[in-house]
Protein backbone atom coordinates (compact mmCIF):
# COMPACT_ATOMS: atom_id res chain seq x y z
CA UNK A 1 0.00 0.00 0.00
CA UNK A 2 1.43 3.15 -1.16
CA UNK A 3 1.73 6.32 1.42
CA UNK A 4 -0.78 9.14 0.31
CA UNK A 5 0.45 12.86 1.69
CA UNK A 6 -1.16 15.70 1.19
CA UNK A 7 0.68 19.14 0.19
CA UNK A 8 -0.81 20.58 3.96
CA UNK A 9 1.21 17.55 5.64
CA UNK A 10 4.26 18.60 3.48
CA UNK A 11 4.01 22.25 4.39
CA UNK A 12 3.72 21.50 7.67
CA UNK A 13 7.10 19.71 8.29
CA UNK A 14 9.59 22.42 9.52
CA UNK A 15 12.15 21.09 7.28
CA UNK A 16 10.84 22.55 3.84
CA UNK A 17 11.51 26.25 3.53
CA UNK A 18 8.74 28.27 2.24
CA UNK A 19 10.24 30.70 -0.08
CA UNK A 20 9.42 34.39 -0.54
CA UNK A 21 10.51 36.64 -3.18
CA UNK A 22 10.82 39.38 -0.61
CA UNK A 23 14.60 38.71 0.92
CA UNK A 24 13.71 42.06 2.93
CA UNK A 25 11.30 40.25 4.46
CA UNK A 26 13.81 37.14 5.73
CA UNK A 27 14.64 37.62 9.44
CA UNK A 28 18.44 38.34 9.69
CA UNK A 29 21.15 39.22 12.12
CA UNK A 30 23.48 41.81 10.50
CA UNK A 31 26.85 40.35 10.18
CA UNK A 32 28.71 43.44 11.55
CA UNK A 33 30.45 43.83 8.39
CA UNK A 34 28.92 46.36 6.00
CA UNK A 35 30.37 44.29 2.40
CA UNK A 36 29.09 40.93 3.49
CA UNK A 37 25.71 42.33 4.86
CA UNK A 38 25.46 44.50 1.31
CA UNK A 39 25.56 40.76 -0.91
CA UNK A 40 23.40 38.80 2.04
CA UNK A 41 20.10 38.28 1.31
CA UNK A 42 18.11 40.44 4.47
CA UNK A 43 21.44 41.76 4.88
CA UNK A 44 22.70 39.51 7.74
CA UNK A 45 22.88 36.05 8.79
CA UNK A 46 19.80 34.05 7.93
CA UNK A 47 18.09 33.72 11.75
CA UNK A 48 16.57 30.10 12.73
CA UNK A 49 19.38 28.91 10.40
CA UNK A 50 22.75 27.29 10.14
CA UNK A 51 25.36 28.90 8.51
CA UNK A 52 28.45 27.37 7.27
CA UNK A 53 32.12 29.05 6.88
CA UNK A 54 33.87 26.48 5.18
CA UNK A 55 38.11 27.51 5.27
CA UNK A 56 41.41 26.14 4.12
CA UNK A 57 43.54 26.96 6.73
CA UNK A 58 43.34 27.62 10.42
CA UNK A 59 43.38 31.37 11.74
CA UNK A 60 43.30 32.94 8.23
CA UNK A 61 40.19 35.06 9.92
CA UNK A 62 36.99 32.44 10.01
CA UNK A 63 36.33 33.82 13.32
CA UNK A 64 36.45 37.40 12.64
CA UNK A 65 33.38 36.97 10.38
CA UNK A 66 31.16 35.90 13.33
CA UNK A 67 33.19 37.32 15.88
CA UNK A 68 30.71 41.03 15.84
CA UNK A 69 27.47 38.88 16.35
CA UNK A 70 28.12 36.95 18.86
CA UNK A 71 29.76 40.25 20.89
CA UNK A 72 26.45 41.83 20.21
CA UNK A 73 24.44 39.02 21.93
CA UNK A 74 26.68 38.11 25.06
CA UNK A 75 26.30 42.05 25.51
CA UNK A 76 22.58 41.39 25.10
CA UNK A 77 22.87 39.03 28.05
CA UNK A 78 22.15 36.24 25.39
CA UNK A 79 24.05 32.88 25.59
CA UNK A 80 26.41 31.39 22.84
CA UNK A 81 27.60 28.21 23.14
CA UNK A 82 30.86 27.28 21.26
CA UNK A 83 30.53 23.41 20.93
CA UNK A 84 34.20 21.43 20.60
CA UNK A 85 35.87 23.96 19.36
CA UNK A 86 39.87 22.73 17.81
CA UNK A 87 41.51 25.07 19.94
CA UNK A 88 41.19 26.60 23.58
CA UNK A 89 39.74 30.51 22.84
CA UNK A 90 41.67 32.88 24.85
CA UNK A 91 38.96 34.68 27.09
CA UNK A 92 41.62 37.73 26.55
CA UNK A 93 41.09 38.28 23.04
CA UNK A 94 37.38 37.29 23.02
CA UNK A 95 36.72 39.80 25.34
CA UNK A 96 39.14 42.74 23.06
CA UNK A 97 36.58 41.89 20.24
CA UNK A 98 33.61 42.98 22.69
CA UNK A 99 32.18 39.89 23.82
CA UNK A 100 31.30 39.45 27.22
CA UNK A 101 32.18 36.10 28.65
CA UNK A 102 29.75 35.68 31.28
CA UNK A 103 27.57 34.67 28.76
CA UNK A 104 30.13 32.82 26.26
CA UNK A 105 29.88 28.76 27.17
CA UNK A 106 32.01 25.96 26.06
CA UNK A 107 31.20 22.14 25.55
CA UNK A 108 33.86 19.99 25.42
CA UNK A 109 32.84 17.25 23.47
CA UNK A 110 34.02 14.74 20.22
CA UNK A 111 32.64 12.89 17.35
CA UNK A 112 28.83 11.94 17.16
CA UNK A 113 28.79 13.21 21.16
CA UNK A 114 29.48 16.84 19.89
CA UNK A 115 26.75 16.47 17.03
CA UNK A 116 24.54 15.87 19.61
CA UNK A 117 25.36 18.57 21.94
CA UNK A 118 25.24 21.26 19.21
CA UNK A 119 21.82 19.90 18.02
CA UNK A 120 20.55 20.30 21.35
CA UNK A 121 21.48 23.93 22.33
CA UNK A 122 20.47 25.23 18.80
CA UNK A 123 16.67 23.65 19.91
CA UNK A 124 16.91 24.18 23.35
CA UNK A 125 15.15 28.08 23.14
CA UNK A 126 17.73 29.11 25.48
CA UNK A 127 20.71 30.03 23.29
CA UNK A 128 21.06 32.55 20.83
CA UNK A 129 23.97 31.40 18.70
CA UNK A 130 25.64 28.31 18.63
CA UNK A 131 29.13 27.43 17.06
CA UNK A 132 30.58 24.22 15.90
CA UNK A 133 32.80 22.70 13.88
CA UNK A 134 31.53 19.23 12.63
CA UNK A 135 34.18 18.50 9.89
CA UNK A 136 33.05 14.88 9.57
CA UNK A 137 29.39 15.27 9.65
CA UNK A 138 27.43 13.82 6.97
CA UNK A 139 24.23 15.30 5.55
CA UNK A 140 21.53 13.93 7.51
CA UNK A 141 23.61 15.54 10.60
CA UNK A 142 23.87 18.70 9.03
CA UNK A 143 20.56 18.28 8.22
CA UNK A 144 18.90 17.91 11.83
CA UNK A 145 21.17 20.79 13.08
CA UNK A 146 19.56 23.32 10.69
CA UNK A 147 16.25 21.57 11.53
CA UNK A 148 16.88 21.98 15.66
CA UNK A 149 18.23 25.97 14.54
CA UNK A 150 14.46 26.68 13.50
CA UNK A 151 13.04 24.86 16.11
CA UNK A 152 14.85 26.74 19.03
CA UNK A 153 15.04 30.13 16.84
CA UNK A 154 18.73 30.42 17.14
CA UNK A 155 22.08 30.96 15.24
CA UNK A 156 23.91 28.50 14.03
CA UNK A 157 27.49 28.72 12.76
CA UNK A 158 29.15 25.53 11.29
CA UNK A 159 33.15 25.82 10.63
CA UNK A 160 33.90 23.00 7.94
CA UNK A 161 36.70 22.57 5.50
CA UNK A 162 37.01 23.99 2.09
CA UNK A 163 36.92 20.90 0.18
CA UNK A 164 33.43 20.15 1.32
CA UNK A 165 31.84 23.12 -0.86
CA UNK A 166 31.32 20.64 -3.54
CA UNK A 167 29.19 19.07 -1.76
CA UNK A 168 25.28 19.89 -1.21
CA UNK A 169 24.27 21.88 1.50
CA UNK A 170 20.74 21.89 4.10
CA UNK A 171 22.48 24.74 5.47
CA UNK A 172 20.67 28.50 4.78
CA UNK A 173 24.30 30.06 3.59
CA UNK A 174 27.61 29.13 2.90
CA UNK A 175 30.51 31.24 2.95
CA UNK A 176 33.97 30.15 1.71
CA UNK A 177 37.52 31.89 2.86
CA UNK A 178 40.59 31.21 0.26
CA UNK A 179 43.95 32.55 1.16
CA UNK A 180 45.88 33.59 -0.87
CA UNK A 181 50.00 34.64 -0.29
CA UNK A 182 48.62 37.74 1.95
CA UNK A 183 45.30 38.39 1.25
CA UNK A 184 41.65 36.34 2.16
CA UNK A 185 39.13 36.60 0.24
CA UNK A 186 35.46 35.66 1.25
CA UNK A 187 33.04 33.99 -1.55
CA UNK A 188 29.17 33.41 -0.88
CA UNK A 189 28.68 30.00 -2.31
CA UNK A 190 25.18 29.91 -0.93
CA UNK A 191 22.49 32.27 0.66
CA UNK A 192 18.63 30.84 0.91
CA UNK A 193 15.95 33.79 -0.38
CA UNK A 194 18.20 35.21 -2.74
CA UNK A 195 21.05 35.15 -5.29
CA UNK A 196 24.58 33.91 -5.32
CA UNK A 197 26.53 37.00 -5.96
CA UNK A 198 29.26 36.66 -8.83
CA UNK A 199 32.07 38.01 -7.19
CA UNK A 200 34.43 37.70 -4.11
CA UNK A 201 34.83 40.09 -0.79
CA UNK A 202 38.53 40.86 -0.45
CA UNK A 203 38.63 39.88 3.53
CA UNK A 204 40.72 42.36 4.53
CA UNK A 205 38.29 45.00 3.16
CA UNK A 206 35.53 44.13 5.14
CA UNK A 207 35.00 47.03 8.21
CA UNK A 208 32.60 46.32 11.31
CA UNK A 209 29.36 48.06 10.88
Amino acid sequence: MSAVVSLVDVLRDPRVWRGSADSAALATETSGHALLDAVLPGQGWPGRAVSEILFQLDGIGELDLILPVLARFTQADKAVVLVAPPYLPYPLAWAAKGVNLRHLHLIDASGRDALWAAEQCLRSGACAAVVCWPLKADDRALRRLQVAAETGHALGFAFRPSATAQNPSPAATRVQLAACESETSVRVIKCRGGRVPAHTLPFRSLRCA
